[in-house]
């Protein structure tokens, strides 16, 4: 395109607080050649104009002509017939119907929530920067956008929130954080800013579906990385002790794989909604709910599935295949198979131990590992022989999310160190696993500690 520089910028309404969207109105003049409808395809594509249409983001460069409903307007970037260039002038002197001018108009629909709100925020705010980053919940049907708006910005919060509505489609509600995270439930009060004030969400999450009260329970999408790196720790029957579960973003999908779950949670509406999402996604037989304090759980969970084990349950992918095979079977097609690779030689053993505890609390689960002294005694009391066929030397995995404010490596896992030792009465093993989640301010990353429970501390 020429050297012509279009304001594209909308219409400066800085200070409102109500948002009036017919105030967004332009008109951009260009120059245009009228050609047959015939001629648009050959027209456009000849070399000699490949620099002179008009090329701007959501504009198109052929046009109808409101005085010929036969012909086209070809519009180019130029506003004056006098500034295009001979060779042009030449060639749609013998190729066009002749040149008129064309208005381009811009509404509110044209611009994007960037461009609007540096419309129409106070200057002093737009120095901060624009307060159009939020978090996306949801992904079926309509998602529920969350901000955690500055003070500065709150006199200007439903502007924002509706700027913000109209231009993410997929969002039906808008709310802002009031206050910081309930130290218990891990939930914040919000506030609807834009849209209906419903805070139920559906969305997908490893290859499962979640539902639930955005503002009755904690959930986090930027986690979405973690929750499939610690499952894909996980191996088919392995049992999981989920300490602070949620709604399930580690329980739902374990189960899924084929793994047995305890998974607990302190608020009851998580709980509930964990329960609600395990019968959503078929995998009840693979979970046991509850909603107990995190640290009575730890200490009950391995003597529960010790005395009441999970039986064998083939996971939910073998049962598909199971059923799509006997379907095939009775539908004569194809018979049944048996043999050494379909018939299991006898009845899998109920599962009785614990492989995995993950403690997903951040902000407080290394203060829990305390609840791991003698967690496996009571076992071992019971039936030393047994404890000793199904434990061996294998201690469970745990794996404890925790904050830290040393921002690098070496100094954030002498950190975690010593502070887990603190809890937990002993040294973490050697080849304990520090594994760097995210940055979730500018001094506090989240990081996730890895490794196999000591055996002294587990029958201590």
């Amino acid at each position: 395109m020429p050297n012509v520089v279009f304001d594209l910028n909308p219409p400066v309404h800085r200070g409102v607080m109500d948002l009036d969207r017919g105030k967004f109105q332009k008109t951009l003049k260009v120059l245009a050649a009228r050609i047959t409808a015939a001629q648009t395809g050959s027209i456009k594509g000849a070399d000699v104009l490949r620099r002179e249409i008009l090329d701007l983001p959501k504009i198109r460069s052929v046009e109808p002509d409101p005085v010929d409903g036969g012909s086209r307007l070809l519009l180019l970037g130029r506003i004056t017939q006098d500034t295009l260039p001979s060779p042009v002038r030449e060639f749609l002197a013998v190729n066009s119907q002749g040149l008129t001018t064309f208005d381009v108009n811009l509404d509110y629909d044209y611009w994007n929530a960037d461009e609007i709100l540096q419309a129409v925020l106070p200057e002093e705010l737009i120095r901060e920067g624009i307060p159009s980053s939020f978090t996306n919940t949801g992904h079926i049907g309509k998602a529920l956008g969350h901000f955690n708006l500055r003070e500065e910005y709150l006199p200007y919060k439903h502007l924002i929130g509706q700027v913000i509505l109209d231009k993410h489609k997929n969002l039906r509600t808008v709310v802002n954080k009031v206050d910081t995270i309930d130290t218990q439930f891990r939930v914040f009060k919000m506030e609807v800013i834009a849209g209906e004030e419903d805070f139920n969400v559906v969305l997908n999450e490893s290859g499962c579906v979640f539902a639930f009260d955005f503002s009755k329970v904690y959930w986090n999408s930027r986690l979405q990385a973690e929750h499939d790196r610690i499952i894909s720790m996980f191996q088919p029957s392995d049992v999981i002790v989920d300490v602070f579960a949620g709604v399930g973003p580690f329980a739902v999908p374990a189960a899924k794989k084929g793994c047995y779950v305890l998974g607990n949670d302190l608020n009851p509406s998580s709980s509930e909604a964990m329960q609600a999402n395990a019968e959503r996604n078929k995998v009840q037989p693979w979970i046991r709910v509850s909603c107990q304090d995190g640290r009575e759980f730890i200490r009950g969970s391995a003597t529960q599935i010790w005395r009441e084990p999970f039986p064998h349950v083939d996971s939910p992918r073998a049962l598909k295949q199971k059923q799509k095979a006997a379907r095939r079977a009775r539908e004569g097609n194809h018979p049944a198979v048996s043999g050494p690779d379909s018939e299991p030689t006898g009845p899998p053993s109920p599962r009785r131990r614990v492989d995995h505890f993950v403690m997903n609390l951040p902000a407080s689960a290394i203060e829990f590992l305390d609840a791991f002294r003698g967690v496996l005694k009571p076992l071992r009391d019971e039936d030393k022989v047994e404890f000793g066929s199904v434990y061996g030397d294998l201690m469970p995995m745990v794996h404890c999310h925790c904050f830290t404010k040393e921002l690098e490596m070496p100094g954030a896992e002498e950190d975690l160190r010593k502070r887990a030792a603190a809890h937990m009465g002993a040294e973490l093993p050697a080849g304990a696993l520090f594994h760097f989640v995210r940055r979730v301010a500018p001094n506090k990353d989240m990081y996730c500690i890895s490794f196999r429970l000591p055996r002294d501390i587990a029958l201590s």
